[in-house]
């Protein structure tokens, strides 16, 4: 997850009334394990996952490094019958604007196909760190979405896109491989909407583990660190809400996995830049409805960009729930309503 904004984004503010609008919006929502039935096939495998992340976690900041994340990932996606393209981005020539790569896979929709849902994780890391929870742990759940879908029929086309460069890269500031991918002509032709994977394998549970950006402090948020975050843009109201629906709290002894949804006006990046740290933000700022789906990252995770992200430090059985939080819904956006 980056940690630096582009100063042009800056321009966007619309003011602190919309903070204030923002702040009056926070949702909090339990999910219901019980969804699952309602998919049959999409079942996430958990022992897949942790091979993924044995793989993957191992700093992935030098050019090399992140040529042989690229080739695990390509291996992988080509076993479950896919056929990976790259898009190179940058100039390429040695400086700290060197180029990087996105790679995208597309499982075409039945009913619709030229219309798409896309599901992104960047998957480099900062440099001395494994980043096994910043971003294997969504990586992985992106190849788990990738294998799930590719011969299960829905009605949208789904992309999965692995974005390079998101994080802090020599003098200069991230998310280059999701700016370089919006920016790119036909990359957002009949793109419905955009799910982020951002950190999604570290919970705690000791009261006063979880704490929040500047303003969200005196909200009516759980202190635990046991739930599952999703940021959407306020301007696509119906993606955010898609992701807790009110049929899912019908069954309370179900329960296995709380979700907190926050609806974001673009104009608040200047008063709580927090919240613009990953690569949701070019999708935004492109008037595309996207979403961040997360574990906090620094607010819970104290491993955050250190040597210490390392695959023992993370929850297994929560990413799991998270992953198959995430596959569930995207059944539901990938159907025509």
């Amino acid at each position: 997850m980056g940690n630096q904004l582009r100063p042009w984004w800056r321009r966007l503010g619309l003011g602190l009334g919309m903070v204030a609008l923002m702040l009056g919006m926070v949702v909090f929502y339990d999910v219901s394990s019980g969804a699952q039935s309602e998919v049959g096939d999409l079942k996430v495998d958990g022992g897949r996952l942790s091979v993924h992340l044995t793989q993957l976690a191992t700093e992935r900041y030098s050019n090399l490094a992140l040529a042989r994340t690229r080739a695990y990932l390509i291996q992988e996606l080509r076993s479950y019958g896919y056929e990976p393209m790259a898009q190179p981005f940058g100039p390429g020539d040695g400086s700290s604007d060197s180029v990087g790569t996105n790679l995208s896979v597309i499982r075409l929709g039945t009913q619709d196909p030229d219309h798409r849902i896309l599901v992104g994780a960047h998957y480099d890391s900062v440099a001395g760190s494994p980043g096994a929870d910043d971003n294997a742990s969504a990586v992985a759940a992106a190849l788990e979405v990738a294998r799930l879908f590719v011969n299960y029929p829905t009605d949208k086309t789904l992309q999965v896109v692995f974005f390079d460069q998101e994080e802090l890269q020599p003098e200069g500031a991230g998310l280059r491989g999701s700016n370089a991918f919006v920016n790119r002509p036909g990359n957002l032709d009949g793109l419905d909407s955009a799910v982020i994977l951002e950190m999604l394998g570290y919970a705690c549970y000791e009261p006063g583990c979880q704490s929040y950006p500047a303003g969200l402090e005196q909200q009516d948020l759980p202190s635990q660190g046991d739930f599952i975050g999703v940021l959407g843009d306020a301007e696509h109201p119906d993606l955010l809400a898609a992701f807790a629906t009110e049929e899912e709290l019908a069954s309370p002894e179900e329960r296995t996995l709380r979700a907190v949804t926050l609806p974001v006006p673009v104009g608040a990046l200047p008063f709580m830049p927090d919240l613009f740290r990953s690569d949701h933000v070019p999708f935004w700022l492109k008037g595309v409805g996207a979403v961040m789906v997360t574990d906090t990252a620094n607010f819970r995770n104290p491993n955050y960009h250190r040597s210490s992200d390392t695959v023992e430090s993370l929850d297994l059985d929560f990413l799991g729930q998270t992953t198959q939080y995430v596959v569930d819904r995207l059944e539901r956006l990938l159907t025509v309503s």
